[in-house]
């Protein structure tokens, strides 16, 4: 990268506006912290949340999704049944610069809870909210803390330009502006 890490970032959205909004340094009194850190970015979870349910006893198709498999909730803390899952979008809006590549991870205050943050990789070009995957995983109700750190995205810079970015594929997730269902 040739600059400090968490100076690259700051780089980054200054000429690309890589994150909205962006929070200059790690943010942590009295929440889960999000912002600048070392090597990468800790992401908020937005207060849009959409739980999966049985109640219309629908099948998960990734290819026919049912959205009356899910509820819709708003709200600033959202209680994730035993065993089941959500689906959020971040605070943040992404976009990401043509040389650049990311992994997400979920923080280690919720994976110590045994909630599990799943977030594909940000393609170079790639641009939007990203759609977050939220499982609890144990018997318990869970609690997710809207606007406060979910998970870290980890950024990695090419030497060179891809040859075909998410942008040229025309990618079905790009520009996502709330949370998006599988599409096929």
């Amino acid at each position: 990268m040739g600059l400090k890490p968490d100076h690259w970032i700051r780089k980054m959205v200054q000429e690309y506006r890589m994150i909205e909004p962006f929070a200059e340094n790690q943010v942590r009194d009295g929440v889960i912290s999000y912002g600048v850190s070392s090597y990468g970015y800790d992401i908020r979870v937005a207060d849009e949340f959409k739980i999966f349910t049985n109640v219309f006893s629908a099948v998960v198709d990734p290819k026919h999704f049912d959205p009356k498999s899910m509820v819709d909730f708003k709200g600033e803390v959202c209680i994730i049944p035993p065993n089941s899952f959500a689906l959020a979008r971040t605070v943040e809006y992404f976009r990401i610069p043509r040389r650049v590549l990311t992994v997400c991870v979920g923080k280690s205050t919720y994976a110590r809870c045994g909630i599990i943050v799943n977030v594909t990789p940000f393609e170079p070009e790639w641009e939007g909210y990203v759609t977050l995957e939220i499982s609890n995983t144990t018997p318990l109700p869970a609690k997710i803390y809207a606007n406060e750190g979910i998970a870290q995205v980890l950024f990695f810079e090419a030497d060179e330009e891809c040859e075909i970015s998410y942008a040229d594929k025309k990618g079905k997730y790009q520009k996502q502006q709330s949370i998006v269902l599988p599409k096929l």
